[in-house]
């Protein structure tokens, strides 16, 4: 155990000074202080200058990942993609490189052959544009895209979580920035929730990009990838759950060591956590556990979540200055926890709440500006009145003004009809509302009405997490305009 401590405690200390390193190059005794944004300024020069086109948003995450030697599985957690398709965009990547260095180069060594282009005059090309960018601002998501030119990046169609290096993440101040300083306290816990398609997995991707750059081991775990069987009894949910941060942590299955009959089961996980996983690492970790309301229904709900609640404050606690200080966790859920019994032993009314809110006119109008729109404010207003403030919608309304695939007046004619850019989200919709009829009535009377309308705590949360109302105190409210006149037209054949 000391040795692997050792070797973690000296991976963290070499990482940390991977930002800003002083390299003897390629055996040529010739020094060269470098670090990742001179590095990316200079491949990107390099690329660009070979094939006319600048290194995508993805490919710049898997650069500085490589850069900063972390493997294809973090980079791909880190940036909430599949760890295929980012080896496959690694693998485009090193071609690119190898094209514009003029030298076959890998995931391995294309750090040394960046540095050795840089020795013969190509990174004093760069060099003061890299400086610039050396005092990039980390709490600025945005000025992640700063090496490519707005002119070159193109419209993108929203499909899934923001990438790290794209310039369409639109910051909701002050969310961003609370999570990012509350990560880095001792035992904190951030509690997500919002409806499905407002950000959390963009936001969530960013938190874990920041634990990473902090040097800290970053865990995903998604509760709707689970088998269903796994949540119907305490015993193998409690297995499954420590298996799996266990091997995100790249740590060997010792579940026959601490899961003892003399324990109760609860004890066993808290022991496997206390004693072997968070005693074998030793830096911080943060971990996520994303739709963790999927778990709300199931009899494992109440113990699971008094865990959670347990450990937090374990690791708040004057009184423990131990490994517990070490786990930051992140709970990510889109409805609220309304079914949880002890409210004394639930995690979601202690830590840090953050309720994704839509985006405020002036934030839409960054965002138009971004896809290199000018839209005036009478222009913002009357695509507010349509999808609101909604991030997924406005990117889709954006994203096809962009693409000049119709103007402003043929998106809000078509965007409540099969015809239109949401029709497959719309139709998402109708069909759960059709599973559920007493749900469809209940969304039939909040469409009836132009103000904040009273419905029971299930059938508010329910439409609620679905995004297709809006909370007001103990009221509900049609979020937009888009729904009212979608499912006016749809809804009365399945009532």
């Amino acid at each position: 155990m000391k040795e692997a401590v050792k070797h973690d405690r000296n991976d963290f200390c070499t990482r940390v000074h991977l930002r800003n390193t002083t390299n003897v190059v390629g055996g040529l005794g010739i020094a060269i202080t470098m670090n990742i944004e001179q590095a990316l300024a200079l491949a990107d020069s390099l690329v660009y200058g070979k094939t006319g086109k600048h290194l995508s948003s993805l490919q710049i995450t898997v650069f500085r990942g490589a850069w900063s030697g972390q493997k294809y599985e973090q980079i791909a957690e880190n940036s909430y993609c599949c760890e295929q398709h980012v080896k496959r965009v690694g693998a485009t990547l090193w071609e690119l490189l190898s094209e514009a260095l003029e030298e076959k180069v890998s995931k391995k060594s294309f750090r040394a052959s960046i540095e050795r282009k840089a020795i013969f005059g190509d990174y004093l090309k760069v060099k003061k544009k890299s400086e610039k960018l050396s005092s990039y601002d980390r709490t600025k998501e945005t000025k992640k895209a700063a090496i490519v030119p707005l002119k070159t990046i193109q419209p993108e169609l929203p499909q899934g979580p923001i990438e790290l290096g794209s310039r369409f993440y639109v910051e909701r101040p002050p969310i961003e920035s609370e999570c990012y300083q509350e990560i880095l306290k001792p035992g904190a816990l951030i509690r997500i929730k919002a409806p499905g398609d407002m950000g959390k997995s963009s936001l969530i991707g960013r938190i874990l990009d920041r634990a990473s750059q902090e040097g800290y081991h970053t865990v995903y775990l998604n509760f709707q990838l689970a088998d269903s069987n796994f949540f119907s009894e305490l015993d193998p949910f409690l297995k499954w759950f420590c298996l799996s941060v266990g091997d995100k942590l790249q740590l060997s299955d010792r579940l026959s060591s601490y899961w003892k009959d003399m324990y109760g089961i609860k004890r066993r996980c808290h022991k496997y956590f206390e004693k072997y996983l968070l005693e074998k690492i030793y830096r911080p970790v943060v971990l996520v556990i994303d739709e963790v309301n999927y778990v709300f229904s199931h009899p494992v709900a109440n113990d699971f979540f008094a865990l959670l609640r347990a450990w937090h404050e374990q690791a708040k606690s004057l009184q423990n200055s131990g490994v517990w200080k070490k786990l930051r966790l992140v709970l990510s859920h889109s409805t609220e926890a309304y079914l949880i019994q002890d409210i004394n032993q639930s995690p979601f009314n202690v830590g840090l709440a953050i309720d994704l809110r839509e985006f405020l006119p002036e934030e839409v109008k960054d965002l138009a500006t971004r896809h290199r729109l000018s839209l005036d404010d009478l222009e913002i207003e009357r695509l507010m009145v349509m999808v609101g403030g909604h991030p997924y919608l406005l990117q889709i309304a954006l994203y096809y003004l962009a693409s000049k695939k119709m103007t402003l007046s043929q998106l809000l004619q078509l965007a409540p009809t099969e015809a239109g850019p949401y029709s497959s989200h719309l139709r998402r919709h109708l069909r759960n509302l059709e599973q559920q009829p007493e749900l469809m009535k209940a969304f039939k009377t909040v469409m009836e009405e132009n103000t904040a309308v009273r419905l029971n705590s299930v059938e508010r949360f329910k439409l609620h997490s679905m995004g297709l109302v809006r909370m007001e105190r103990n009221k509900v409210r049609l979020r937009c305009e888009l729904y009212r006149q979608y499912f006016c037209d749809n809804i009365d054949c399945f009532c």
